[in-house]
Order: C-alpha cells, then sequence, then structure tokens
C-alpha cells in the first residue's frame, strides 16, 4: 500500500467552555470562539485524536435554519441539502453514494444514540438554536460512539452557563416568507439545571412545492441527588411538515430552477413527521477516579410520505440502553484513564405502501389508493466498546480501543402469501473493529498525532433487497481501515492556530445504489474504494486596538477518492475519480468584532466539480458562494440584553446545486434528474431578547 502524508495547515480554533456545579469535575473558563474550536474539556469523544466542534457562537454568525452552512466550515464534512428537510451528510467521501438522507455515521443527541436501527440519521430534525456545540468525529475512531466508516456527530443541547434563571426569544423573517420562533426558558443552581425550548419555524421556500413547518419542544433537566449521584431528562418532540420538490434535470435547472419536478409538482408531494425522543440517564460516582453513566431511551417516529410512485405510511418505535464506565489510574507508574461499555439497540419498524392516485383527483394532489405492500421489520443492534489510555513517556500518550458490533435485521411480508412471501432473517456476523492512536507533544506550542483505526457501515434493508424485492444473501457490510496523521501548532502567543490532517481509508464492499424504476433503488456491493484527502485550516486572531479584533479563517479540503476495484457489467470504472464527491473545497472568512458588542463576518465557499456517473461523463459545475452577516448586542440594563441581526446569503446570486443524485437514469423519455437548486440570494433578520431574573 502506497501512502504519501504531507503536512497543511488546518484550522483549530477556541472554544466556549460550560459551566459545572460543585459536583463536577471541570471548571468554568469562557474563552472567545472564532469558526471551530476544539478543546478536550469539553470533548465527548475520550480519543486523544483531534475531533473537531462547532459551537453557540459559530452558529450566530449564519442564518438560525443554516445549521448546514455552520457545519460545512468543517474540513472533510460537506452536506448536500436539497431542501431544509433532505440533507446528506458525508465524511470523507462516506456516505455520498447514498442517494436520499445520511448514513454510514452515527448522530447522538446529549449522549443518546438517535441513529435508526437501519442507520439513517436525521439532523433537520432539530433546531439549531438549541445547540450549544456540534461535534464531529471523522473516521470509525469514535469508538466509544461507534465505528462506522464515516464517523459520529454528537449534538448538545444549550444550556444557562451561570447560575439563575433567564428567560430568552428569538424572531427571525427573511425571504420566502420566512418565521422563525425560539422561545427559552433555563435555570440553574448549586443542585439542578432546568432548560425548556419552545420553536416554531415556517417557510414558504425558494421553489414550487416546498413549503416547511415545524414545532418543536425541547426539555432538558438534571439534579444532583448527592455528592455521587446525578440524575437526568431529556424529551425532545417535533413536529414537521414538508412539500418535496425533488431533483431536476439540467434543463429545468438551467431555465427555471424554481420549478418543482413535473410529478411531485402534480402529485404535490409532501412528508408529514411526528417524532419523539424520550431519555433518562442516571450518573453514579464510585470514587474521585472512577464513575458510570446510564441511559434509557425510547423514540418513536411516525412517517408519512406523498410521493408520485406511492404513499409510504410508516412508524418506528426505538428501545434503548447505555452504560458508560469511566476511570483513571495509576499503571507502572504512569497517569492512565480507561472507559468501557455497551449500548443496546432495537426498534420496530412498520410501513406500508399505497397507491397514489393524484391523477384521477382534479388536480388537488395525492389521494391514497389501494395497498400493496404491508411490511414489519425488527432491527437490532449491539456495540460493545472499551478504550485505554496511557501516558507512555512524558510528552506520548498511547491509547486503545476496541468496539465489538453485531447486527441482525429481522424482515416480515405481511401483504404476500405463500411463495410470494419475502419474509426472510439477515444476521450479521460479529465483527471486532479495533483503534490506535497515539499522541506526541513536541512542545507547548506543537503536537503531532497519529491513528489507525477499522470501520464498517451496515446496508439498509432496501440495499439488502434485490429488485424483485427479495432479501439478497450476499450483500455484505461495507469494511474498511482508516489511517491518519496529522499535527497542531500554536504561533504568536497562540493567535496562529494550525491543524493538519491527512489521510487514507481503504473501503471494500463499497455499496451502492442501483435506480430500477422512477425514484426507487437496490442497493449492490461494488469491489474497493481508497479514500485519500488532506485537510488543511489555520484562523488568525488580530487585535486592531484596545478594543478591536480581526479574525480571518481559511479551510481547505482536498478529495482524492477513487474505485479501485469496479466492474459492472460490461463496464470497468477502476480508477475513476468516486461519484458524488467534490475533489476541491475551501471555506474562508474574515469576522471583525468591536468590544462584545458589534461583530460583521463575511464567508465564502468554493466547491469543485462532483463526478454525477461513475464512468465520470457528467459532472455539475463549480462554484462560489458569499454571505455576510451584522449582529450588534448590547446590555439595555442590569438584566435585559438585546441582539440584532441582518445577514444576506448567496450575496451574488449565483445559480448553483446545493445537492445532486448519481448514476440518475431517465424515464418516461423525461430528462435524467440530477440536480437539487440551492437559493437565490436572500436576507434575513433577527431580534433576540434576553432576561435574567
Amino acid at each position: 500500500m502506497r501512502s504519501v502524508f504531507l503536512l497543511f495547515p488546518c484550522l483549530f480554533f477556541t472554544l466556549l467552555h460550560y459551566g459545572q456545579n460543585t459536583v463536577q469535575t471541570d471548571s468554568i473558563t469562557v474563552l472567545p470562539e472564532v469558526l471551530l474550536l476544539e478543546e478536550q474539556k469539553v470533548k465527548q469523544t475520550e480519543g486523544i485524536i483531534p475531533s473537531q466542534i462547532i459551537g453557540a457562537k459559530v452558529f450566530d454568525n449564519f442564518s438560525p435554519v443554516d445549521a448546514v452552512s455552520a457545519i460545512n466550515q468543517i474540513p472533510g464534512v460537506y452536506i448536500l441539502s436539497g431542501a431544509l428537510n433532505t440533507n446528506r451528510i458525508t465524511i470523507r467521501g462516506i456516505g455520498a453514494r447514498t442517494l436520499f438522507g445520511t448514513d454510514k455515521l452515527r448522530l447522538y443527541y446529549d449522549d443518546i444514540p438517535v441513529t435508526d436501527g437501519s442507520g439513517f440519521s436525521s439532523i433537520e430534525a432539530f433546531d439549531l438554536e438549541n445547540f450549544s456545540q456540534v461535534e464531529v468525529v471523522k473516521g470509525p475512531k469514535a469508538t466509544t460512539f461507534g465505528t462506522n466508516l464515516g464517523g459520529a456527530i454528537l449534538l448538545t443541547t444549550r444550556e444557562n452557563l451561570g447560575t439563575g434563571t433567564q428567560f430568552s426569544n428569538s424572531t427571525t423573517l427573511g425571504s420566502y416568507n420566512l418565521f422563525k420562533n425560539n422561545l427559552n426558558f433555563s435555570h440553574r443552581d448549586e443542585l439542578s439545571t432546568v432548560n425548556l425550548n419552545y420553536e416554531h419555524l415556517e417557510t414558504d421556500g425558494y421553489r414550487e412545492n416546498n413549503r416547511f413547518e415545524r414545532d418543536g419542544l425541547l426539555l432538558r433537566m438534571s439534579r444532583s441527588l448527592n455528592e455521587k449521584n446525578e440524575i437526568g431528562l431529556l424529551l425532545s418532540y417535533i413536529d414537521y411538515t414538508a412539500q418535496i420538490p425533488s431533483s431536476l434535470g439540467i434543463t429545468a435547472f438551467r431555465e427555471d430552477p424554481t420549478q418543482a419536478a413535473f410529478t411531485w409538482a402534480a402529485s404535490k408531494g409532501f412528508e408529514d413527521n411526528r417524532y419523539t425522543l424520550l431519555g433518562v440517564n442516571f450518573t453514579h460516582r464510585f470514587s474521585a477516579d472512577f464513575r458510570n453513566t446510564t441511559s434509557v431511551f425510547y423514540s418513536y417516529l411516525d412517517h408519512y410520505e406523498a410521493r408520485p410512485f406511492g404513499i409510504l405510511d410508516e412508524y418506528t418505535n426505538g428501545f434503548g440502553l447505555r452504560t458508560h464506565f469511566r476511570g483513571n489510574t495509576k499503571l507502572f507508574d504512569r497517569n492512565s484513564t480507561f472507559s468501557f461499555g455497551t449500548e443496546l439497540y432495537r426498534d420496530e419498524f412498520t410501513w406500508r405502501e399505497y397507491e397514489n392516485d393524484y391523477r384521477d383527483n382534479g388536480g388537488e394532489g395525492s389521494l391514497q389508493g389501494d395497498i400493496f405492500a404491508d411490511n414489519k421489520e425488527f432491527r437490532s443492534q449491539l456495540n460493545a466498546f472499551g478504550t485505554w489510555n496511557i501516558e507512555l513517556l512524558e510528552r506520548m500518550n498511547l491509547q486503545l480501543g476496541l468496539n465489538i458490533n453485531h447486527t441482525r435485521y429481522d424482515y416480515r411480508d405481511l401483504f404476500n402469501a405463500g411463495d410470494a412471501n419475502q419474509s426472510a432473517d439477515r444476521n450479521f456476523r460479529t465483527i471486532a473493529l479495533p483503534s490506535l492512536n497515539m499522541d506526541y507533544k513536541i512542545s507547548e506550542y506543537h503536537s503531532v498525532y497519529a491513528n489507525i483505526s477499522r470501520g464498517f457501515s451496515n446496508p439498509t434493508l432496501e440495499e439488502t433487497l434485490t429488485p424483485g424485492g427479495v432479501i439478497n444473501p450476499d450483500i455484505e457490510q461495507e469494511k474498511g481501515v482508516n489511517y491518519e496523521l496529522g499535527s497542531r501548532l500554536f504561533l504568536f502567543d497562540g493567535k496562529l492556530n494550525l491543524l493538519m490532517t491527512v489521510y487514507q481509508m481503504s473501503v471494500k464492499n463499497l455499496l451502492v445504489a442501483e435506480r430500477v424504476g422512477d425514484d426507487q433503488f437496490v442497493g449492490r456491493n461494488a469491489g474497493r474504494t481508497r479514500h485519500r484527502g488532506l485537510e488543511a485550516a489555520l484562523n488568525y486572531r488580530w487585535a486592531l486596538g484596545p478594543d478591536w479584533q480581526l479574525m480571518p479563517f481559511l479551510n481547505y479540503t482536498f478529495s482524492d477518492h477513487q474505485f479501485v476495484d469496479f466492474v459492472d457489467g460490461d463496464e470497468d470504472f477502476s480508477g475513476n475519480p468516486l461519484t458524488g464527491v467534490p475533489r476541491h473545497r475551501l471555506n474562508s472568512g474574515l469576522q471583525l468584532q468591536y468590544g462584545s458588542s458589534f461583530f460583521w463576518n463575511t464567508t465564502h465557499q468554493y466547491v469543485g466539480s462532483i463526478p454525477l456517473t461513475d464512468a465520470n461523463t457528467l459532472s455539475s459545475e463549480a462554484f462560489h458562494l458569499f454571505g455576510t452577516k451584522w449582529r450588534y448586542e448590547r446590555k439595555v440594563s442590569g438584566r435585559l440584553g438585546l441582539s440584532l441581526s441582518l445577514g444576506i446569503n448567496n450575496l451574488f446570486n449565483v445559480r448553483y446545486a446545493q445537492s445532486v443524485l448519481i448514476n440518475t437514469n431517465a424515464f418516461g423519455g423525461a430528462e435524467p434528474r440530477y440536480y437539487y437548486p440551492g437559493n437565490d440570494r436572500n436576507v434575513y433578520g433577527s431580534i433576540r431578547l434576553r432576561y435574567t431574573l
């Protein structure tokens, strides 16, 4: 195996710490934050390899409905967004071949897994304004949070920083009849915290048949019972309805990107979702050096989607338990930390499909017809994990990790009888996934690190089906090995921060989607791919005077991802760049700050062309996007705070594809539909009031 490791600067930003009460071990520290931040005291993952974190002040640089742009600042992470409800998160090219939704990574909300039993995650179900931070672990090295090839994303609820009671309300108005309101109540004292949020969002969207409405309620509570025990509660309820304009062919995209796909417009396609997440966690401190946190959780999703080729009515009940032990000890007179635990998850997925008789509904849109499928699936996963970190030398740390996964699908066909019945059971083999991390501190301002880790991704049920709808026992899990080398560097008294990363991941049994009908796909394994990349970024904090600061940043992602062995029938795509991944991405920006009251932020995003077919005969066009936002904050009185902001997205009104499909085919003489148009120039303004009792 050949690999070339280059050292490039990568962005490493400061962070906003949380205050802790007297029974917790972390201390309060508040540091300025620019774009990306990464610090051990807020890291949820226990790896010594840096993860990257964006916090609440970073989100404030963007529209409160635009979590996608904030997360896209992270090198190696790219979210393709067809609409507010249609997002596909890719990390180092993993997940780029998934056509709809996000899979091949694990998503956690306050330490509770919200990835379903088939591996899909929906970040669009959560309100950006409720997060204090989003932590991203790239690649399969997050042993305690699964070892999926894409990595893990950890969402953390925003809480009151200090003791006391606080009310806040944020209202945003903007283009496309955007209206968003987030009302928050928070309380914190020495023993308890309470955080309650209610959110309402509605917008007509840029395109035809593109309206989105969401209501959300979030309750987060914790209570210290005594010096050793603490209990917490998380309740999240989301209700959203989203019309679906779907993708366009190149002619429609160029002539009128605001239009919806013809059949989706005629059927007035939409989805209606109600999602509930309930979790209870209990922390017990056996001693100052050993503790356990155990969570039990329940989730419910009621999903109804009217598609032109059929109406889908489904619901999912999910149950789980996660227990995590952590401790510190001395080993051979060296400091050592360890952790171990397990995560059990099981869900029951029921779905029915009906004919969509929209053509017979007098132009009123979708009309539910006769049932043609009735199914139930039981999906279960077990993750057992352990890590051990020891200080080998005065400046060198070694960490070993192991994750063991077992996955099972039990599919019941409740509609067909006899030979037509497609019920099947798929029990994947137990897989062991080790990880090795090393970190060496050259000096107080410079360190280098390395990782070798093994990861996997499960196929979804749909990917395990043949075109005839029968379970294909030959579909295998994707498996890969990740090699990573990086460095962190601080210069000029910490004003210039650099982080560098190069990696190579070899994946075998790559899962690809094959289109067998209008918006219908099945999966198959497609040989091997090699993911090589370089992630580079830097930021600088420049004091222009006693109160003025200028903070430029630059992030660059280079993706050299290709098929190593991929033969499809008579066609050999070996050596071609991996479909669905831009080779170059660049994010840069500038923030000007006056004291703690005035902020002006301008960002630039460049996305290179994306191969749309495995043969590389068609690619999307590269594009540049600019956005800007002004924010003013002040204390009106000792208790009342005011924040005003105004922002412009797509400043130069560029026509671009914010998301694309790959390997799509034409049906019924229509043009193949590859493109999801991005929004044109749009504006928004917000007002936030905060009152402290």
